[in-house]
């Protein structure tokens, strides 16, 4: 009972629902009559130039009408939803959780600053997630020695970041962000500012 009064997850329908009902209604419309005029021009014109003008036209269309019937799926039934994490612990033990792989790719550390790249590492393992049930890797395609060093410097950071973020519960939990944000004040916030500039 107590599981089913804490839901995981809720949902409502988003009032444009009908409106997109009908704009695809009226826009299948026009489609089908844009395919019958192409039909039409390959059975009346027997030129040859008019002939494969009018069936590159219907092959065009034909495929752009298939991704816009495709795309459609998404809009029929669009939906609000809202999650509570908070609720995961009533529905089961954390010994009951999923293993969590994360897979970071970087390859040039100029076009991805390794700064960026520590920071979503930093990120990864500050989730509100069982440590023994998160696993991260990073792949360095360019195996490049600067961001080798950034995760060095990291893991010495990490050292103080990870505890700082469970002890605060800290919601934005990748160092960049938060320092960037205007942070809450805690007794070692100024600390973990030094820390990180260093």
């Amino acid at each position: 009972m107590e599981a089913a009064a804490a839901p995981l997850h809720s949902w409502s329908p988003l009032r444009r629902t009908r409106l997109n009902r009908a704009f695809a209604l009226l826009y299948s419309a026009a489609i089908l009559s844009l395919l019958y005029h192409h039909y039409l021009n390959l059975t009346t014109h027997h030129s040859t130039t008019t002939t494969a003008t009018s069936l590159s036209m219907l092959l065009a269309d034909l495929v752009l009408a298939f991704m816009w019937v495709t795309y459609q799926a998404f809009r029929m039934k669009p939906i609000n939803r809202e999650t509570f994490p908070e609720n995961l612990i009533k529905h089961a033990k954390e010994s009951e959780f999923p293993a969590v792989d994360v897979l970071i790719c970087t390859a040039d550390p100029y076009k991805e600053p390794p700064m960026r790249v520590v920071n979503t590492c930093l990120s990864v393992m500050a989730y509100d997630y069982p440590t023994q049930k998160l696993s991260f890797y990073v792949s360095d395609d360019g195996g490049s020695q600067l961001t080798l060093f950034a995760f060095m410097e990291a893991t010495k950071f990490a050292a103080h970041w990870l505890p700082f973020c469970k002890k605060n519960r800290i919601v934005k939990r990748c160092p960049e962000a938060y320092f960037a944000s205007d942070p809450t004040r805690f007794s070692d916030t100024d600390q973990m500012q030094v820390i990180n500039k260093n």
